[in-house]
């Protein structure tokens, strides 16, 4: 054998490798995706907000946590841009389920469900060898009781969903809306009569997906799940155990705790540190003016609300400690997203809900967040949970779109803890997760149907360091719901609002100095929001848009004002 021949075999046999061939890849991951329902951007104390959170907080600090991570307005929708990587439009969320105006109505992208027109991504991996898996919030079948429609059918091994948009939060059964009837459970395909004794949403959901883990785990295969909170959605509930754990925090009031929160959000990095104090909305009262009575059921509601956060937070950190003890934690991918800004609209408007709730809840004061109390938070306390942005659930602005988001990669080059703000998409995270499980899209065809290829961008080169961001900085990004309009470029961002929540025209903002799109720049800035309009016009010849031609029903109601 020559001298060097042998000197290399030599030191083969020593570091343990045959012909030093390079090192096995790593196994596939495991990937872990969790959904807060109708959470703040700063809600989290990861992302300044005063609610204990120290799990997702610890998450935080071994991930990334993105600033200008944008959703859909409403949940329906978001959830299909996540399962499809599509847009709303394409993937069957143009509207919600029940708001079509009169013009949408049959129209392609329009169905209301997750249309056939895409595939979702949890049936890629589920035929590419992955155990999947889901527990919780569904909300993408319309009527609910077409079987093909359910996730049993769109991809998932095992399931434990609630069907629709939310419903009360224990064993009860106690449906959303009066129109609904009654809660539709189901399990691997099976509706269900009845929830186990002692059921409360966050608990059992977490502990079914530790179940459906533990089941991959013993099939030798990965697993995608996906735990899907219907918490902090309303009615607001929670175990009694915790309906005190808040008490007298908010009794200052939403301006009080907005400050405070802003200036922590600031010293965090989250939000730019000249952001000002947003003004109030304009459907929001002084807590001053309100009446010693409504301030003490106003601070009542958050303080239920915040306590639904932390027993959520609770439940990500039982999760995560199972993940650790079973070795599976440091091959997991783990993202963590709400699904869309926080609810501030009065949902008593919709339908029969007010008369509805009058009639069949006991909402005392001693009552609220028990078994049949029906509460939600109101605007005041919407737009702390949104600071410092404008607005919230249902709307094009801010704080209807941009929501929390945190991502763990185990293999991640970031610095941990690193705040990112490039703008992502909620359409990112399918194509994120395939290409981590190299699991290829099938593009435009698919078991011999037609599809849409994925909108969305991996944002796996650039997590692993291959890639400055996920997509170019000059790129326009483009959304509507309900009528309500955004596009951002940049730094740019041109919203359109109907009255009085908008003027009912363009209106121009600059994010990196007014992330609170307080300062409209249209009349100063001619040439830039023509610029803006332009990408606007090619989004709606590209996804076939039909704007609303009458107002709808869900977030459309007139101001409201605490009671």
């Amino acid at each position: 054998m020559h001298t060097l021949t042998f000197y290399l075999a030599a030191l083969c046999l020593l570091c343990g490798t045959a012909g030093c061939a390079p090192e096995p890849a790593p196994a596939r991951p495991n990937l872990l995706l969790i959904v807060a329902d109708d959470l703040g951007f700063t809600d989290l104390g990861c992302f300044g907000g005063e609610i204990r959170t120290p799990n997702l907080d610890a998450l935080a600090r071994e991930g990334i946590r993105a600033t200008s991570f944008y959703t859909a307005p409403t949940c329906s929708p978001s959830r299909g841009m996540l399962f499809s990587g599509v847009d709303n439009h394409r993937c069957g969320y143009g509207t919600m389920e029940g708001d079509w105006a009169e013009n949408q109505k049959g129209l392609r992208g329009y169905e209301g469900h997750l249309n056939f027109d895409v595939v979702a991504f949890p049936r890629l991996l589920l035929h590419a060898g992955y155990h999947t898996a889901i527990a919780g919030k569904w909300h993408q079948a319309y009527p609910a009781t077409e079987k093909k429609l359910w996730p049993d059918q769109r991809g998932f091994s095992r399931s434990f969903c609630l069907l629709q948009g939310g419903a009360g939060h224990f064993d009860d059964m106690q449906p959303l809306f009066s129109f609904y009837k009654n809660s539709l459970y189901v399990e691997d395909g099976r509706y269900l009569d009845q929830l186990p004794p002692g059921f409360y949403s966050s608990d059992f959901y977490t502990s079914k997906i530790i179940q459906y883990i533990d089941e991959s785990r013993q099939l030798e295969k990965p697993f995608f799940a996906m735990l899907s909170f219907t918490a902090p959605h309303w009615p607001l509930q929670v175990p009694d155990e915790d309906i005190d754990r808040y008490k007298g925090r908010y009794d200052a009031g939403y301006e009080v705790l907005a400050a405070q929160r802003l200036e922590r959000a600031k010293k965090l990095g989250i939000i730019p540190p000249h952001t000002p104090l947003p003004e109030r909305s304009p459907n929001v009262q002084p807590w001053e003016e309100l009446s010693p009575q409504a301030q003490k059921r106003a601070a009542r509601n958050m303080e239920i609300y915040a306590a639904m956060i932390e027993r959520l937070d609770a439940n990500v950190g039982r999760l995560m400690q199972h993940l650790k003890q079973s070795g599976q934690y440091e091959n997991t991918l783990i993202v963590f997203m709400a699904d869309n800004g926080a609810e501030g609209n009065n949902v008593l408007a919709i339908a029969d809900t007010e008369e509805w709730v009058a009639r069949h809840f006991d909402n005392s004061y001693k009552n609220l967040g028990r078994k049949n109390s029906y509460t939600f938070t109101g605007p005041g306390w919407a737009q702390l949970s949104s600071l410092p942005f404008r607005w919230y659930k249902t709307f094009a602005s801010e704080g209807g779109v941009r929501c929390p988001l945190i991502i763990r990669h185990p293999r991640a080059v970031q610095p941990p803890g690193s705040i990112d703000e490039q703008l992502l998409s909620v359409m990112d995270i399918a194509p994120t997760f395939l290409e981590a499980a190299a699991v290829k899209h099938p593009g435009r065809t698919y078991q011999g149907r037609n599809i849409y290829p994925m909108d969305g961008r991996s944002m796996l080169a650039y997590l692993r360091g291959k890639a400055q961001r996920v997509r170019p900085q000059d790129e326009a990004y483009c959304w509507e719901l309900y009528g309500r309009r955004g596009v951002r470029k940049g730094s740019w961002k041109a919203t359109w609002l109907e009255p009085p929540y908008g003027k009912g025209a363009w209106e121009l903002f600059d994010l990196s100095k007014d992330p609170s799109e307080r300062r409209d720049l249209a009349a100063a800035q001619p040439a830039k929001l023509q610029e803006l309009l332009a990408e606007w016009e090619r989004y709606v010849q590209t996804y076939q848009l039909t704007l609303p031609s009458e107002p709808v029903a869900y977030g459309k109601e007139t101001f409201w004002r605490e009671p």
